[in-house]
């Protein structure tokens, strides 16, 4: 999922749930959003009041995470996980659930730190994400 901007993000997932609700038609990319805000409720208020989830700043300071990023950073690992890039994400990422005893969608929580932290480290640093370290933060989630 591509995209320019943050309200162009934000837009598009708000797009995803209107046709989710008016039980429409999805592209393949739309089910692929529409299947992480369904697993997703606690953000279906959210999503449902579009004005205030444009104008809305999400900076923590509140209390509140940031429903987008967080939605963004599923997509992200499903798309990396469908192209096995990095290289060895699909295998330490099954290890994962396996060591989370099947339990997929907490796997997947586990490994979205890992995303999220070497992602702010890289910004944090003015780099790219580091993939190598990306991976070894994964796979140190398996005992």
């Amino acid at each position: 999922m591509f995209v320019d901007d943050r309200n162009d993000s934000r837009e598009f997932f708000l797009r995803v749930w209107r046709r989710m609700q008016a039980g429409e038609p999805l592209e393949p990319l739309e089910r692929l959003i529409a299947d992480v805000i369904a697993a997703h409720p606690e953000y279906h208020a959210v999503l449902a009041r579009p004005d205030a989830a444009l104008a809305a700043e999400f900076d923590g300071r509140d209390g509140r995470s940031n429903p987008f990023l967080h939605m963004g950073l599923h997509i992200a690992l499903v798309e990396q996980l469908q192209t096995d890039r990095p290289p060895g994400i699909r295998a330490a990422y099954r290890a994962v659930v396996g060591a989370a005893g099947g339990d997929a969608h907490a796997a997947e929580h586990r490994v979205l730190d890992c995303l999220a932290h070497e992602l702010w480290q890289a910004g944090q640093e003015g780099r790219g994400p580091d993939a190598e370290a990306y991976l070894a933060q994964v796979r140190r989630l398996v005992p």
